[in-house]
Formats: structure tokens, C-alpha cells, sequence
């Protein structure tokens, strides 16, 4: 539990305070600004209860997306990507070398940015500075994709976090009025993990998707900044209020079906869905995914198939009241979210075992109806 106060300036006489506190529930809260202090939290600490549950997920073969939102210079690249001397969950999640005992794997790796709008490729180098921006795609069952991103596949952990290294030094950073390296961009690194097992006899090949984004600092625009900075400000403030849309949005939607499903008779959950004649503004929200890159490419993370979790990072200063307020706000909106993921297994595969179990099922109800006849004609 979280709280904030609300202090309007004002100065008021004893019994008299104006303070507001405004209290806001998420399932974990860490403080990281002195090491010193009792109650500071460590990475390790971080990644045992989040970077687990990533883990954990993936093994299991569900998708799985775990990104950082904040104010710039609050901690989302610390927390994400680390130092070298405190690892964030990225690497911390590629140290893990096998995450399932009893199947054959394999690990492929994929990171871009995206800045300007535009999706670059940090693992092809100087090669992506000659090409032009990668297309984003649709896929009909996948679901969105970046055409021609490079995939790499990795062995072990230092195969996957010299990957890791190499788009991060690719990264487009500029110093900012609060930080001297803001990422000017948003990043996303792709774990695509892929278990062939053998389950009753039965030969299976399970597909998991981990999305590790590091999304770029919103801020004020400032007009003393140059114009590329301008519109690089101006490109990322509009992704994370298309962001904040989607995730209102989608926090709306899934209240609403969930209130929906409270209702026994199907006449008030028609009149639920399509806001019973007059009230209109209760219909299911329309998703804006398309109005940004980045709410595209997260369509599946933000409101499909997946195990999304969402870090907001934000600042102990005073000064930066407003947007830490803001911050708590935009999480819980997303906090509200239910997906609804899946375990991404072999359609084919999945029917067989389907095929199978019914017929165990008829087998045993021949059974019982054998026995019903035996016992008949003994009588």
C-alpha cells in the first residue's frame, strides 16, 4: 500500500490541515534510493519476486510481458537492464541456462527500439543505419510482428547477454534537465523459449514468448531544447498517452464483464453489453492498439494472451509530485486488467489429446454399460 499526499500550499492554522492522502493498492512496493537504509530493496529481491514469476510462466508455456513504466530518471533502466555491478531482471532472467528438466529446448533472441515511431533492429549494428525501419505486421493467429527483425539463437548465458550488451550500446540516449543518458527510445527484448516434451507417450512442442521492455521516460516538453529533441519528446509523450488509452480502456472493458458476469438472466446481460437501450455509455470500450507502434506490438502482452506485469518507478522528490501521482494512477488502470492467457501448445497436438481422452471416456462408459448387461442377464 502506497500513499501520497496531496498538499496544496496553503497555511493553515492547528486542526486545520489541507493535507489529502490519497491511498493506491499493488501487489509489491520496494524502495531503492538509499542502500543504507533497513528497508532497501535489492535487485535480487526484485527479480525473486517478479523475475520468478517470468520464469515460472514460461515454463509452464504461457507468454509472458514485464515492463517498466516512470517518470525519466527514475529507475525503469536501472530496474530492467542494471549496472555492472547490480544486474537488472533482463539479464537475471537470461542467467537462468535451462528452465525445464524434462524437455529439449531451445532459446531465441530478438531486441529493438523503438523511436520516432519507428522500429529499428539493435542487434544488426551498422547495418541497420543503411536500411530503412522494420514494418510491423499482423499475423492472423500470431498477432502482431516486426517483419525482418533478426532472431539469434543462444546457448547459454553469455551468448544471450553479450546480445543484450550489444542493443544496449545501440540504444539512442540523449542527457536530459534529469538525466545525463535518457533512452530516448522504447526497447523490448525477446526471449522465444521452445520445449519439445514427451507427455504420455504423447510428443509435444510448447511455444513461450517473454517481452522485457524498457519503455522511455515521459516528461515535460522544454523549449530550450533543440527541434530533434522536441520531436523526439513529443513522439515519446504520445505513445505512453496512447498507452494510457489502451490500458484505460482495457481496465474499463474487463470491470464491465466482470459486473456482467455477476448477472444471471440473459436479458440483463444483453442489456449490459450493449448499455441497455439509453445508456450508451456503458458499451465496451474501442482498443486504439494502431495509434501507436508500441500499443501494437504489445496488443497480445496488454490485453490477449499473455502474463503481463508492469513496474512503475517513480521519484521521492517533491518536485516530481505530479508525475508520481500521475504514475500510481496509470498503474491502477492496469491493475484492473484481466487476461486471459493460454498455453501456447501444437494445435494439432493439443487434438490428439483431446481425441484421446474421449476416447478413454467411451471406453469406460462401454465398460459400465457391459456390466449393467452381465448383471441384467444373471437375474
Amino acid at each position: 500500500m502506497d500513499k501520497v499526499q496531496c498538499l496544496d500550499g496553503r497555511h493553515d492554522g492547528p486542526g486545520e490541515s489541507r493535507e489529502k492522502v490519497l491511498e493506491f493498492g499493488f501487489d509489491y512496493c520496494y524502495w531503492s534510493v538509499a542502500p543504507e537504509e533497513p528497508h532497501y530493496a535489492s535487485q535480487e529481491e526484485v527479480f525473486q519476486d517478479l523475475g520468478v514469476t517470468v520464469l515460472a510462466g514460461a515454463s509452464e508455456g504461457y507468454n509472458v510481458c514485464l515492463f517498466a513504466y516512470g517518470q525519466t530518471g527514475t529507475g525503469k533502466t536501472y530496474t530492467m537492464m542494471g549496472t555492472l555491478d547490480s544486474m537488472g531482471l533482463t539479464p537475471r532472467i537470461c542467467q537462468v541456462r535451462k528452465w525445464s528438466y524434462n524437455s529439449v529446448y531451445r532459446v531465441l533472441v530478438s531486441f529493438l527500439e523503438i523511436y520516432n515511431e519507428r522500429v529499428r533492429d539493435l542487434l544488426r549494428g551498422r547495418e541497420q543505419k543503411k536500411k530503412p525501419s522494420l514494418r510491423v505486421r499482423e499475423h492472423p493467429e500470431k498477432g502482431p510482428y516486426v517483419q525482418d527483425l533478426s532472431q539469434h539463437v543462444v546457448s547459454d548465458y553469455k551468448q544471450a547477454v553479450d546480445l543484450l550488451e550489444e542493443g544496449i550500446a545501440n540504444r539512442i540516449t540523449a542527457a536530459t534537465h534529469i538525466h545525463d543518458t535518457s533512452s530516448r527510445s522504447h526497447a523490448i527484448f525477446t526471449i522465444q523459449y521452445t520445449q519439445a516434451i514427451l507427455e504420455d507417450n504423447l510428443p509435444s512442442e510448447i511455444v513461450s514468448k517473454i517481452n522485457l521492455v524498457d519503455l522511455a521516460g515521459s516528461e515535460r516538453a522544454d523549449p530550450h531544447y533543440c527541434r530533434d529533441r522536441l520531436t523526439e519528446g513529443s513522439n515519446i509523450n504520445k505513445s505512453l498517452v496512447t498507452l494510457g488509452i489502451v490500458i484505460s480502456a482495457l481496465a474499463q472493458n474487463s470491470q464491465m464483464s466482470s459486473s456482467c458476469q455477476s448477472i444471471n438472466s440473459v436479458a440483463s446481460h444483453t442489456s449490459c453489453l450493449s448499455g441497455g437501450g439509453g445508456g450508451g455509455g456503458r458499451r465496451h470500450c474501442f482498443i486504439p492498439y494502431r495509434d501507436s507502434v508500441l500499443t501494437w506490438l504489445l496488443k497480445d502482452s496488454l490485453g490477449g494472451n499473455a502474463k503481463t506485469i508492469m513496474i512503475a518507478t517513480v521519484s521521492p522528490s517533491s518536485s516530481s509530485y505530479n508525475e508520481t501521482l500521475s504514475t500510481l494512477r496509470y498503474a491502477a488502470h492496469a491493475r484492473n486488467i484481466v487476461n486471459k492467457p493460454r498455453v501456447n501448445e501444437d494445435a494439432s497436438v493439443r487434438l490428439i489429446r483431446e481425441l484421446r481422452e474421449e476416447i478413454d471416456r467411451l471406453k469406460r462408459t462401454l465398460l459400465s454399460f457391459q456390466m449393467v448387461l452381465i448383471v441384467l442377464d444373471y437375474y
